[in-house]
């Protein structure tokens, strides 16, 4: 059984100060896909850019102290691309894509539409690259999982406040069809598949107003896997009880079909 974990953690070196290392040594993930490091690993100390037992490997932005993701993997993968050959959105060290034989992994944190909306534009042509790459995997053959901070809720159960944030960015129309349409190429969205009225359940709350003590959030984070893989998703949950971020990880746990791949 391999364990896959997501976290937008919000600022790594951040996350470190608030026992982010402490985590990773109890958890133990298989894979992990962080989003929003918010720096280049030679800021890092040693343990946190080469926990041990982990390879590693980082995509970060040309802006300092934003966007940025890493993988850490206890199997080192059989090939590793940073970003999707767009400049556009590789200056921003949004996508890892690794290849693990019998699945292609990739990692990204998602555009942020803004609150005067003008990167949304910016942000669907991202999902729409995005969903062709992915599908240009499928199409030579190769099962696909992707993870990260979609910055979507795709459906009025995945938020506190539906109604009240129609016209918010991560709620846009335009933003929910882009789920409904990777749901409908193929990708099963594996917290949905395994509990789809479950209420409540969310993996990110505002800084402001006691937000996440009153669980006022939205379900930004995921694991999407594509359909061929839907018999080998064992388990999904999200953590709302780690703290150290304004997300929480979320996490998927995949059946082995190759018993040639194994990591424990």
């Amino acid at each position: 059984m391999l364990t896959l974990y997501s976290w937008n953690v919000n600022g790594l070196r951040a996350a470190q100060r608030k026992g982010f290392l402490n985590w990773l040594d109890e958890t133990q993930p298989d894979i992990l896909g962080i989003q929003e490091t918010k720096c280049h690993p030679d800021q890092l100390d040693a343990n946190l850019r080469q926990p041990a037992g982990y390879t590693t490997y980082w995509a970060w932005a040309e802006k300092k102290g934003y966007s940025g993701v890493a993988l850490y993997s206890k199997k080192e993968p059989k090939s590793v691309q940073i970003g999707l050959d767009i400049v556009d959105y590789d200056r921003e060290g949004r996508t890892i894509v690794a290849d693990y034989g019998d699945f292609v992994l990739i990692n990204s944190y998602f555009p942020n539409g803004g609150r005067d909306h003008k990167r949304v534009p910016f942000k669907m042509a991202y999902n729409t690259d995005f969903l062709t790459y992915c599908n240009d995997l499928r199409a030579s053959g190769r099962p696909v999982i992707f993870c990260g901070d979609i910055n979507t809720a795709h459906k009025e159960i995945d938020l506190a406040r539906p109604r009240q944030n129609q016209k918010t960015t991560g709620f846009l129309p335009q933003e929910r069809a882009w789920i409904d349409e990777v749901v409908s190429q193929g990708y099963v969205d594996s917290f949905r598949l395994l509990y789809p009225e479950h209420e409540g359940a969310y993996s990110w709350w505002s800084y402001i107003g006691g937000a996440r003590s009153r669980n006022v959030g939205w379900r930004l984070d995921y694991f999407f896997a594509s359909d061929d893989l839907q018999s080998r998703i064992a388990g999904a949950a999200i953590h709302a009880d780690v703290l150290g971020s304004d997300h929480c990880p979320v996490s998927m746990k995949l059946s082995e079909s190759n018993p040639v791949f194994k990591i424990r």
